[in-house]
């Protein structure tokens, strides 16, 4: 298993890590277990301080973290720099809210008296992506320290230095040993370790094919999971939207992280009346996007996370078009070194092909002319994901009624779908299961032990 760092910006090999062997494994689980019998009595104001520290030394270092997340990833400069800032509000808001969310929770039964309390599971262990590898690791960590958990991590093998980097924060922050804990391992190691019976729940960001290979491993073991997978998500435009704000929202929606994000915009579906003049207006904007280098803040679009993330891309995009789909525009890698592909907008697809059922991982925006809103909604749930989707409309109560009737974990009304600490996030489908984020997210790792009181009088 190879772990190292390669700049996707010119697909130089930076630096390479070993993994960890076996001993050294054996003995982060058995620490991460140790620890939690400690962490689990530790007062809220411990964790909470604890917490607090990790989120300011975010910020005091966002300039070097942002730097290294797109040295690994590409992700432009600015992009990471708010990325950190996010990660940072994450872990500031769990310790800010944790304590009121994991409070007793008092209940009316009809005899005696009854609460619920909410008490730590153990280790947990997350498998988290490439994409966002400071966020996703803030919205896993966040939530279950403040819970009392302790927390292993197997990073992406093309993110170490990010991995190694969140690590040492914890530490700086005087983290006991054991309870933030990198695993550089492979992923074949990790869904091995799901059977480890000193780990008590595991989550998984990432690919369906891993998603299913985690879940099946906890089920086998009867231990919970969490999964937040691909997404394929509808960007739908009536035609009462204000088109020129509808436009900027699409370029945010599908751009963003150089088109890598899960909840990105993918599937533009526009109805009849305003199909032409949102196309004309969306590929003007797509076609003058600055393409370079993602170091340099005058850059609009970088490059994809990796070479084979650049490879894969295209032939989806070559596999559509054999079967039919038109190009408007883009459509190939761009003639420089790195991952880069060209901003792309595809049209005419249809069952069948690789852009109408697959989830296209950078920029490429498949458009969709659909007759009506019922066209628009029945295209959009024509699909075996379910995480996000966004309605623009100029009436928010119809916006409303057609995010009624979107079969997934999340709908956004004039907005991409989006991500903040205070709203839950997850999907349906194969886009996976639970919620992380908001105070959905700092249960799923949680034992809701009912407490019931009765005087021996009672007849119950």
């Amino acid at each position: 298993m190879s772990i190292q760092t390669t700049d996707p910006n010119t697909n130089r090999l930076i630096k390479s890590f070993e993994e960890m062997t076996d001993a050294s494994l054996e003995t982060a689980v058995a620490t991460a277990e140790e620890t939690f019998l400690n962490w689990r009595k530790t007062s809220f104001t411990q964790r909470i301080d604890l917490m607090h520290k990790v989120a300011s030394l975010m910020r005091k270092k966002k300039q070097e973290l942002a730097r290294v997340i797109t040295l690994e990833m590409g992700k432009l400069i600015s992009q990471a720099e708010a990325e950190i800032d996010l990660s940072a509000n994450i872990i500031d808001y769990y310790a800010d809210n944790g304590e009121q969310f994991l409070s007793d929770k008092h209940l009316d039964p009809e005899y005696g008296k009854a609460f619920i309390r909410y008490m730590p599971l153990g280790v947990v262990f997350a498998v988290e992506p490439w994409n966002f590898p400071f966020y996703q690791v803030a919205r896993f960590a966040g939530p279950n320290i403040i819970a009392g958990n302790t927390v292993l991590i197997k990073h992406a093998s093309i993110v170490p230095q990010c991995a190694i980097a969140i690590e040492e924060l914890f530490n700086e922050a005087g983290a006991p040993k054991g309870l933030y804990t990198n695993l550089l391992i492979s992923g074949k190691r990790a869904s091995a370790l799901v059977s480890d019976q000193r780990i008590k729940g595991v989550s998984l960001t990432g690919s369906e094919a891993a998603g299913a290979s985690l879940a099946a491993e906890a089920g086998r073991n009867l231990k919970k999971s969490v999964l937040e997978l691909g997404g394929n998500d509808a960007f739908i435009v009536l035609e009462d939207a204000d088109i020129e704000k509808t436009v900027h929202w699409a370029m945010v929606g599908r751009i963003n992280n150089n088109g890598q994000c899960c909840v990105a915009s993918k599937r533009f579906i526009v109805v009849e009346a305003v199909a032409d003049e949102f196309l004309a207006k969306f590929t003007q904007k797509m076609a003058s996007l600055k393409v370079g280098d993602p170091m340099d803040r005058t850059t609009e679009l970088g490059p994809l996370c990796n070479e084979e993330a650049a490879v894969l891309l295209a032939d989806q995009v070559m596999r559509s078009v054999d079967a039919g789909a038109k190009v408007v525009l883009g459509g190939s890698r761009l003639k420089r070194e790195g991952a880069f592909m060209e901003p792309t907008i595809l049209t005419d697809l249809k069952p069948g092909m690789a852009a109408y059922h697959e989830e296209l991982f950078g920029p490429v925006a498949s458009f969709y002319r659909v007759k009506d809103e019922k066209a628009a909604i029945d295209l959009a749930n024509d699909s075996p994901f379910g995480l996000g989707g966004s309605v623009f409309t100029s009436d928010i109560e119809r916006g409303k009624r057609v995010a009624d009737q979107i079969d997934t974990g999340m709908v956004f009304i004039n907005h991409p779908t989006w991500t903040q600490a205070d709203l839950p996030f997850g999907g349906t489908k194969r886009s996976g299961y639970g919620r992380e984020l908001s105070e959905l997210g700092i249960n799923e790792f949680v034992n809701k032990k009912l407490i019931r009181v009765s005087a021996l009088s009672d007849p119950f």
